[in-house]
């Protein structure tokens, strides 16, 4: 197995990002055009490749940081999941080489720290924990272990609400009966408005991406961005900007309703009429994120979600210090 750094190969963006499309676990996160819509300069890059057989066979998307005076080859700071990308037909002893080999590769620039997250077992075709146990097994601990909340797709449409709590049930035929429609919509600056005061008002935050960060990736990735909106006769009430992580999961990015608009409960049938949708177009999983912070559960965040049928995997960071 050799590392390769990306900045010394001859492998174009164009191809790392096919790759990913190939790969068992990559995700839209891990793509060269998706990591580029940052500044140029807010990342130092240090993305790596893994050659077998003179054959592409992984890829590291990596920054170099630097927090409390230590040098950190970290998973890209710029995407959701970083950690490793790999063919389906992945072997534990590939597993090992790799991680060793990028353990010497920090050593050689020096770093003091290497840190990824990687991405939920959900978003692999072959299921398997072979990173993580090699990740272990090389000196590796886990800096946290996050609760995403995912709902399983492979239900029967006519059976999809039988799964949801009585509370959601409810809501969801209060929606229907008051009117309430669902459509993908390209309204982003209403929706976006809803979005700010919506996040300023339960968790004093702003959104991670501001609004023309937002729609610049909408127009990279029109079929992979996607925002659903909730209507009452004209009026935007709700919405939700889901991310096509991969062909296997949906990602639910921002979830956000006009509070003017409670008594309709929106939201609740936007994620039903979004998982019977994800469900037909062939996704497995829909992912709400996560519920957790630094380990510490937003409680009724956590129950907001699993009122859809919703149970919690994890979303893993490891560390090890050189």
């Amino acid at each position: 197995m050799e590392l390769i750094p990306l900045k010394n190969s001859n492998l174009f963006d164009s191809d790392w990002d096919s790759f990913i499309d190939e790969s068992d676990n990559g995700t839209i996160f891990h793509k060269r055009q998706f990591l580029a819509y940052h500044p140029k300069n807010k990342y130092q890059d240090a993305s790596v490749i893994f050659r077998k057989n003179d054959n592409l066979f992984a890829v590291f998307p990596a920054a170099i940081i630097e927090r409390e005076g230590k040098k950190i080859l970290s998973s890209h700071g710029g995407a959701s999941y970083g950690g490793f990308i790999y063919k389906s037909n992945l072997n534990l002893k590939e597993a090992f080489e790799m991680v060793e080999a990028l353990t010497d590769y920090a050593q050689q620039m020096k770093c003091r720290r290497i840190q990824l997250t990687i991405p939920p077992i959900i978003y692999q075709s072959k299921y398997s924990n072979y990173i993580d146990f090699a990740l272990v097994k090389n000196g590796f601990e886990y800096l946290k272990r996050e609760v995403s909340s995912v709902v399983q797709l492979d239900i029967e449409k006519e059976k999809l609400l039988s799964t949801f709590r009585s509370e959601a049930r409810t809501a969801v035929k209060k929606a229907v009966k008051l009117g309430v429609e669902i459509a993908e919509c390209e309204r982003f600056e209403e929706y976006y408005e809803i979005l700010k005061k919506n996040l300023k008002l339960r968790h004093n935050v702003t959104p991670t991406h501001s609004l023309p960060e937002l729609i610049k990736l909408k127009k990279m990735f029109p079929g992979k961005i996607r925002l659903w909106g909730a209507f009452l006769g004209e009026k935007l009430i709700a919405g939700v900007c889901n991310f096509s992580a991969n062909d296997k999961v949906v990602l639910a990015f921002y979830i956000s309703h006009d509070e003017a608009y409670q008594e309709y409960r929106a939201v609740n049938l936007l994620f039903y009429e979004i998982m019977k949708r994800s469900s037909d177009e062939g996704f497995r999983f829909l992912d709400f994120g996560i519920f957790t912070v630094n380990m510490d559960p937003n409680w009724g965040l956590g129950r907001f979600k699993e009122n859809f049928g919703a149970r919690g995997i994890f979303r893993d960071t490891f560390i090890k210090d050189l």
